[in-house]
């Protein structure tokens, strides 16, 4: 047997055991109804993104591309004023400024464009397509990521509501310790201010997945962030293989919630991989979940019990139409739109309150 063939059983073996150890998710912890729309096109999308799917789902109908469809329904949400987690109306950061992040991912290219931390322009998902399609990058932020948007024509505006505006002087009028900036610490302490949840916090985003009647998916993240957070703070949404990730032979996935743990986990590639591996939608969304908590160190991340106390929630589809979705903590629903109607379902979890 010559060198390169012993390299190439032992590079396969190791493969092999890596897989095998991938944990089991207990079956009482899946939810009924993911099942297969082989053929079809389907839409996944978190629970604040119905008439987003409902707009995707025409255009797919139609003949649409899947990236032309999911935009233009996420710019629905983007658009809409009430929907203070998203685009027009999202809350602001500590500075009373709105500052929006999003990210693209085109199946039938496997091409990819994001924008992150700017401002003054309503639909960042439109200017993360612009960035994937008109330059040679993939990522732009901040002033850069408006001048870019200004070139292409779009026109800044003033994003923040009277409705937002109100609820960030509420966050300022009982500011206490309560806040993202924290002292010197270790991964020992517990206490120590961050990750607070009362009234006024908000973790708000949607994400769109489509697989179209040509058999491509795509996907889109946008959101405005955490609110109230450190001006410049970029979550997961607009990274790709963290806020979203696709490949065309395999899936889609994304995610909403605490940005920071995907960021650090890179979840929504590993789904993605974890699919590629065999497992459904909702098993890959639950390893994700459980790789978040099993990578934490830190005790300020903990509660009482010892669990990881942010959510964050995940959806997915496969190439055969199949979907799910889970998330830390009960209670993470989301929608589908199989070509007939919206559907809502609640995903897999890992803790219950």
């Amino acid at each position: 047997m010559n060198k390169t063939r012993r390299e190439f059983i032992k590079q396969s073996a190791l493969l092999g055991a890596t897989t095998t150890l991938i944990p089991a998710i207990p079956s009482f912890s899946f939810s009924e109804g993911a099942k297969s729309n082989a053929g079809k096109p389907i839409i996944i999308s978190s629970a604040n993104g119905k008439e987003a799917i409902k707009k995707a789902m025409e255009m797919i109908q139609q003949g649409s591309d899947a990236l032309d469809a999911v935009i233009a329904g996420v710019n629905i949400v983007e658009d809409d004023p009430n929907d203070m987690s998203v685009g027009y109306g999202g809350l602001p950061n500590e500075e009373g400024v709105v500052e929006l992040d999003a990210a693209v991912m085109h199946g039938a290219t496997m091409r990819a464009g994001s924008v992150a931390s700017i401002r003054n322009i309503k639909n960042p998902s439109k200017v993360a397509r612009l960035v994937m399609e008109r330059s040679d990058h993939i990522l732009i932020v901040g002033e850069g990521a408006l001048r870019f948007a200004k070139a292409h024509g779009f026109q800044e505006e003033n994003l923040l509501t009277e409705k937002a505006r109100e609820e960030w002087l509420k966050w300022k009028e009982n500011l206490s310790n309560q806040d993202d900036w924290l002292p010197q610490h270790s991964i020992e302490d517990k206490d120590i201010g961050g990750l607070f949840e009362p009234f006024y916090r908000h973790y708000g985003t949607i994400h769109c997945s489509a697989l179209d009647k040509n058999g491509n998916l795509s996907c889109t993240t946008t959101t405005s962030g955490l609110a109230y957070k450190i001006p410049g703070r970029v979550g997961d949404s607009p990274i790709i293989g963290a806020g979203l990730y696709l490949d065309n032979e395999v899936g889609s996935a994304g995610s909403t919630g605490r940005g920071e743990s995907n960021l650090f986990n890179c979840s929504s590639a590993m789904i993605v991989e974890y699919m590629r591996q065999g497992k459904s939608p909702e098993q890959a969304c639950m390893l994700a979940c459980k790789r978040i908590v099993d990578h934490n160190k830190e005790k300020r991340l903990l509660d009482e019990k010892n669990r990881y106390k942010p959510q964050v929630k995940f959806y997915a589809i496969n190439k055969q139409g199949e979907h799910g979705g889970a998330s830390i903590w009960k209670g993470g629903k989301y929608i589908i739109h199989d070509g007939t109607d919206v559907k809502e379902f609640e995903g897999a979890y890992l803790y219950e309150k």
